[in-house]
């Protein structure tokens, strides 16, 4: 079997997914030749690729072996792993040029590194604040503002200055679709600048939007095993779906949306609504029960963390059910917004909706998003944002309720 699928198997996975073989496999084996031959010899550049799904792609890169293969990540803890993870699989690391750097991707030493260096010809970016709690506050917002929409415009510039990327790629959200948290909406305007014609100058760009990597970093699965750990309970919210995908498959989608995707297309997976969207409870039931615990039911957070040493004993777990009642959280997923089509990506396992721009770079919205969090005094409100951006996303339906997901275990 390719080692494109083959990397990580991981037996929580499989209780996750109740799979035992990767959703994309059949491309990945169909198209491995046109990737490796795609790949050889060519300089690419991986920005945020020290995270899950970044380190994920990161990984298949490296067995296709390309000529260079850089990476960027802010996170000096998250670019060593990634580095004895690439070395100690079973064939080591065979990339003649390979280079982890602890940059941000939108700092002035960034600019200076992507002057100073030869032209790169694929660049992925994975730098993002990807989680709904980031709109907490108007000082979390402004960051995730920065770091998603003003920075990843600097970033584009830079590379269109210096000959970098005949492919561009980065990703994005299935919350993007039709947003109702200023995450997802930051997230749609990213969609904006990766298709923005003025920065592409004729390269190919391309985006993917997927659901829920399973025990990704700082994600609810994840969080399960750091509560069994440290003897807490786990909390999931009530009466809610989520699709999931494997950390290896976050790796293989993007792979496959970033050297196989069509220009100015965002890719997303075909998962079946039907069988693959899963209740959340009965995903931390299945965890427990593959630790070899039964799930006891909570609605009360003192109740439940009080309860863990004596049902642990009894080999049950306190599962804390809490209600979907946090700002911009959605109860649904979907990969295909108001005003777009679905479309045929060429490959059989990716779906495919052509980029609709938004009124971004037009309307004034980037001159007062770079205002606002380049200052450091000053009025900033939340609702103006809130405004502005709905004033370029029409769909854009913000989920106000003064609650956020810190209010939660």
């Amino acid at each position: 079997m390719s080692d494109l699928i083959s990397l990580r198997p991981e037996s929580l996975d499989a209780v996750v997914l109740q799979r035992d073989r990767s959703q994309f496999a059949d491309d990945i084996v169909a198209r491995e030749t046109e990737l490796r031959q795609m790949t050889r010899g060519a300089r690419v550049l991986v920005v945020g690729g020290g995270g899950t799904i970044g380190s994920a792609t990161t990984m298949l890169l490296a067995a296709l072996r390309p000529a260079a293969l850089h990476v960027v990540d802010q996170s000096e803890n998250y670019l060593a792993e990634l580095v004895r993870d690439l070395r100690s699989q079973p064939d080591g690391l065979h990339v003649d040029d390979f280079r982890a750097l602890p940059l941000d991707y939108g700092s002035p030493v960034m600019g200076r590194f992507l002057a100073e260096s030869a032209p790169y010809d694929f660049v992925l970016n994975f730098a993002a604040l990807k989680h709904v709690r980031s709109e907490k506050d108007v000082y979390s917002l402004l960051q995730m503002l920065d770091t998603n929409v003003v920075r990843h415009v600097r970033f584009r510039r830079w590379l269109l200055a210096h000959g970098h990327g005949k492919r561009y790629f980065s990703v994005s959200t299935d919350k993007a679709a039709n947003p109702t948290s200023l995450m997802g909406a930051s997230k749609r305007l990213m969609e904006d600048v990766v298709f923005d014609p003025a920065l592409c100058q004729g390269a190919v760009a391309t985006s993917a939007r997927f659901a829920n990597v399973a025990f990704s970093n700082g994600s609810l699965l994840q969080s399960f095993l750091t509560r069994m750990a440290k003897r807490q309970p786990f909390a999931a919210p009530r009466d809610t779906r989520r699709y999931f995908v494997s950390q290896a498959e976050s790796g293989q989608i993007c792979l496959l949306s970033a050297l196989l995707g069509n220009d100015q297309n965002v890719l997303f997976p075909k998962l079946d609504p039907v069988s693959q969207l899963q209740p959340l409870q009965g995903v931390a039931e299945r965890v427990l029960q593959s630790m070899g615990y039964t799930a006891e039911l909570f609605v009360d957070e003192d109740e439940a963390r009080g309860a863990v040493e004596a049902l642990a004993a009894e080999k049950r777990w306190p599962l804390l059910l809490t209600p979907l009642d946090t700002s911009g959280e959605k109860p649904y997923e979907e990969f295909v917004g108001h005003g777009e089509s679905a479309l045929e990506s060429g490959l059989q396992t990716l779906g495919a909706v052509r980029h609709v721009p938004s009124a971004l770079l037009s309307a004034g919205l980037l001159d007062m998003l770079e205002d606002a969090v380049g200052r450091t005094d000053g009025p900033v409100a939340k609702a103006r944002i809130v405004e502005a951006i709905q004033s370029v996303i029409p769909n854009f339906a913000h989920r106000e309720t003064g609650k956020t997901l810190d209010d939660r275990v």
